[in-house]
């Protein structure tokens, strides 16, 4: 075999190698995505439960309990297909998921102010299923925007650029809260 047939087979098989490497890179952020989804429907599922407990306990508080509802119903309405994420799915689930976090925490905050609600066993485990459920959607963030970040890098690179070029891989959007939003960083707190 010749060099310039050992050359071809190098830049072949780097090819077929960087080709394969985006592929998992794709996956690997779908796959963290639906981790995001997996956590948000639990967070979902939880809240009814949340928002019924402390109307019996606070039967006034009608306008919070609306408001947190209709946050969630907000929130549940969009979807987006891992197979398929756009740039606009991503903030319109970071928007929605902005009101229903500040939502949760004033009613969380009604919630305080009923010495009875906070001794009540249903609402304390509520509570804690509510913090390890954020606690988890925060992890799948991270490991969504990390995946993301691996992408973009080798979307970057050089000379892995190329063949992403050629096979029209492109970069994800990270999901992050939008900038203003400081209240909506910090995780709801649900310790009394």
């Amino acid at each position: 075999m010749s060099i310039g047939g050992i050359i071809i087979a190098v830049v072949v098989v780097w090819g077929i190698w960087a080709y394969n490497h985006f592929v998992k890179l794709v996956q690997r952020t779908k796959e963290a995505w639906a981790d995001i989804d997996v956590q948000l429907k639990r967070r979902y599922d939880l809240i009814p439960n949340l928002v019924e407990t402390v109307k019996g306990y606070a039967a006034h508080e009608r306008e919070t309990f609306d408001a947190v509802t209709n946050a969630r119903a907000e929130a549940t309405k969009i979807h987006v297909d891992p197979s398929k994420i756009t740039a606009e799915q991503i903030t319109a689930m970071a928007g929605a998921e902005q009101a229903l976090t500040g939502a949760l925490g004033k009613l969380l905050a009604v919630a305080e102010a009923y010495p009875d609600l906070k001794a009540n066993e249903n609402f304390g485990k509520l509570q804690d299923e509510l913090t390890d459920t954020e606690n988890k959607i925060q992890a799948a963030r991270r490991f969504y925007n990390g995946n993301v970040r691996d992408l973009a890098t080798a979307l970057q690179s050089f000379p892995s650029n190329l063949i992403g070029k050629m096979f029209s891989f492109k970069e994800e959007q990270y999901f992050e809260l939008g900038e203003g939003e400081e209240a909506a960083r910090q995780p709801v707190k649900v310790g009394f």
